[in-house]
């Protein structure tokens, strides 16, 4: 049988889809096939490392049964880097290949990738099959993939293949459609090595992939920095630079048990695996099989695993690994160091993990694969010409078997057995709702006592152009938010490499996070962004607190101009509404706190309470460390500057949105400046997401009180305006979610991976005994 095996990924930067592709044309090659591989090629030069942000390929030879198919850039996407191409060349010599190859079939790996995996799925000069690597839960991409035409183009295969249920999952919920799973498979026999028994003392980890956030590499280093302190232990680091672990770690001295090795040779990998005493893959999500756990199996190795969709599908808890909850560090240090004092039980589970990676034999998954290509290649034709052109251009599936529309089926996630989290999360949720309800029900209360139909007609003859003008300036005052705060966070941390970018798209998270849900919970959020980005979480997030608090400082400047405004424009303080000033003065309080603080809380005594206080005394210190643009001339009078900036596009916008209803003769700019000091007063104290209610309260009391601006007008011009300032977050905010391959449980997850893991010594089973 002549096969191209399609691939849309580069050649050279190596990763587990093009693995799969090379196993499988080696063994379909060994089983008398003729196959040909498609794929792209970046050689090691210079402008393929301008093309992946810096990244070198590996420097491979190029296989003999390899066309190569132009170079390719690096693309962020899912907390990983995919390597594409964007070239029409690349497009014109995949054409090319297969209609001058005279193929019996085409496969086609990751059909959903573009470029090229998307175009040859189109390709009707043979019977074309699609392997769905991909677990792909998020909305919005499929979306876009769908409004692209991508249910239509996979009509066009004659068989589906996925790799595992969450990858068969992923094209049933989008695409629709029949598929046959077929895992990704292993060579048993690279080592004879027998499964280990009880070795020495010290416990040899092993991670395998590259410094991605969807990984999980911190997860594991803050588990394995709890660990060294009870047990010898070694952890060795395949696939990531040196560099990239040092950024990652808290404590700088763990790297002394830390072996990094970079990218390494198939030989040398399967060598680790086979000397160490349990393969670690912490990954958080994005993952449809983990080819690497099988690989392990191979090797006799167990492994301790995330409980995630694809990595479910291959371990099977407590026989041939350990699975355990994604981004907790905790836990995973508790079953390292369980497994570390009962190394019968590793041995035990290093037998069934060698007998388990028997399922996912090559000569096994190639024979499924082939059965595959026959039962495409037997597929009948249509016999009328309408239904030949239904298939051909995808209006009707090609692989002969019943229609199969897109379906929302229960996601693969594993449900958490932990019914207290369970509650807390429902409990969370119902908080949630009941704060919103709140909100909803203080502004409709409002609007009840003002009047339903005034309130929506003065909302109904606003000018809508001047409420995207608006909105636009809402949008501009955050550019100058994040330049604030990146001027201020060089001051604090001056010899740490910055980059403004990484400032902005935090801002514009938090902001969304802080519209969206209670607490001002983006504040933290954004600052752990950051922090995940420099490294050495513990040392830099307080910092970056502090650097939140200078900007406080500059916000308190900013609101006691707006007050000096408002005091020479109304009487607005001498009369019903002054309890607005009185709490603005919040904000000074914790700036107080802050200088306060590293001096109040003080190292006294021994043992476990004064060591708590010695650290939430360092991490004070850190936080003052951020109030270090004060200090400096030359960044100070900028950050102060750009802050102020941003203050005052805002209240441009309060004044255009006076304008859009009508108002800026009642109120001008300085109710525009009095509304934007209420609000932000008010904000101290979030009682609901967004501060529905209570936001629209503030605007009425300051309107009617200090301006003369009927209750109707100030209710709607309250809502108009919290509008804007959602419409904002959104619009910013989402955006730089997806930039950052981010979730709100990618936030979570990384919170959770930075907290601190304290481990309680286990006693050996000897001492149990005589215990």
């Amino acid at each position: 049988m002549r096969i191209a095996l399609v691939t849309p990924y580069s050649w050279t930067y190596e990763g587990g889809v093009n693995r799969h592709t090379q196993a499988l044309a080696e063994h379909l090659i060994g089983r008398g096939n003729e196959v040909r591989v498609l794929s792209p090629w970046d050689p090691p030069d210079r402008l393929s490392r301008t093309l992946h942000r810096g990244a070198a390929p590996r420097v491979r030879p190029m296989p003999d049964y390899l066309t190569p198919l132009g170079r390719t850039v690096g693309f962020a996407a899912n907390g990983a880097v995919s390597n594409l191409s964007v070239f029409p060349d690349a497009i014109a010599r995949l054409r090319r290949e297969l209609r001058d190859g005279a193929f019996d079939v085409v496969h086609v790996q990751e059909p959903p990738a573009p470029t090229i995996g998307w175009d040859a799925c189109g390709f009707g000069g043979a019977p074309v099959v699609g392997t769905f690597h991909a677990y792909a839960p998020k909305f919005l991409p499929q979306q876009i993939a769908i409004g692209l035409g991508a249910r239509r183009k996979f009509n066009q295969l004659s068989a589906r293949i996925a790799v595992s249920e969450a990858a068969e999952w992923t094209g049933r919920r989008w695409y629709g459609g029949n598929y046959e799973i077929i895992p990704n498979g292993v060579d048993v026999g690279l080592t004879a090595q027998a499964p280990g028994g009880p070795g020495g003392d010290e416990l040899r980890l092993l991670f395998v992939g590259r410094a991605e956030e969807r990984k999980g590499l911190p997860v594991l280093l803050r588990a394995f920095e709890a660990l060294v302190e009870h047990v010898p232990a070694r952890l060795v680091v395949v696939g990531t630079a040196p560099e990239d672990i040092v950024r990652n770690l808290a404590d700088p001295d763990a790297i002394e048990h830390i072996d990094a090795l970079g990218a390494v040779s198939r030989d040398r990998l399967w060598a680790e695996l086979a000397d160490a005493d349990v393969l670690c893959a912490p990954s958080l999500s994005g993952e449809s099989f983990g080819m690497v756990l099988t690989e392990a199996f191979a090797a006799g190795t167990p492994v301790v695993a995330s409980e995630i969709a694809g990595y479910s599908d291959v371990v099977e808890h407590g026989v041939d690994g350990v699975l355990i909850p994604p981004g907790d560090p905790q836990r995973l240090a508790e079953e390292l160091l369980a497994l570390h004092v009962e190394p019968h039980r590793r041995a035990e589970m290093g037998a069934a993990a060698r007998e388990s990676a028997e399922r996912f034999a090559w000569p096994r998954i190639a024979a499924r694969v082939e059965q595959v290509y026959e039962r495409a290649l037997a597929v009948p034709q249509p016999a009328d010409r309408m239904t030949r052109l239904a298939q051909r251009y995808g209006f009707a599936p090609a692989d002969g078997l019943p229609r199969v529309p897109a379906a929302r089926i229960p996601s693969p996630e594993p449900i958490p057995p932990d019914t207290t989290s369970r509650r807390r999360r429902v409990a969370r949720r119902i908080g949630l709702g009941a704060g919103a309800a709140a909100g909803i029900g203080l502004t409709l209360l409002a609007a009840r006592r003002i009047g339903f139909d005034s309130v929506v007609e003065s909302a109904v003859r606003s000018d809508y152009a001047w409420v995207a003008i608006a909105t636009a300036f809402m949008c501009l005052s955050m550019f100058f938010r994040a330049g604030a705060w990146f001027q201020t966070a060089r001051s604090a941390m001056p010899g740490v490499p910055l980059r403004r970018r990484d400032f902005t798209s935090a801002t514009m998270i938090g902001v969304l996070m802080s519209a969206t849900l209670p607490a001002r919970l983006g504040e933290p959020a954004r600052a752990m962004i950051i922090a995940r980005r420099i490294g050495r979480f513990r040392e830099s997030f307080p910092v970056l607190l502090g650097t939140l608090v200078s900007q406080t400082v500059f916000n308190i400047l900013a609101l006691v101009l707006l007050g000096v405004v408002i005091v020479t424009s109304t009487d607005l303080f001498h009369r019903t509404s002054e309890h607005l000033f009185l709490v603005s003065l919040a904000p000074a309080m914790l700036l107080v706190a802050v200088i306060a603080a590293p001096a109040v809380v003080r190292r006294s005594g021994s043992g476990r309470i004064a060591r708590l206080a010695g650290m939430a005394r360092d991490a004070l210190v850190r936080v003052r460390r951020g109030l270090a643009v004060f200090r400096d001339p030359r960044r100070a009078p900028l950050a102060g500057s750009m802050q102020l900036v941003a203050w005052a596009i805002q209240v441009a916008a309060c004044y255009a949105l006076a304008v859009a209803m009508g108002l800026d003769g009642t109120m001008g700019i300085a109710g525009a400046a009095a509304v934007l000091f209420a609000v932000n007063v008010t904000a101290v104290v979030p009682a609901t997401p967004s501060n529905i209610g209570v936001f629209q309260l503030a605007v009425i009391s300051v309107l009617t009180t200090g301006y003369g601006v009927g209750a109707a007008d100030a209710l709607a011009y309250g809502v108009i305006l919290q509008a804007v300032e959602i419409a904002t977050a959104v619009g910013l905010g989402v955006p730089a979610l997806v930039r950052e391959g981010m979730s709100w449980s990618d936030v979570r997850l990384r919170a959770l991976s930075a907290a601190p893991v304290r481990l309680q010594p286990v006693k050996q089973p000897d001492e149990r005994i005589r215990a």
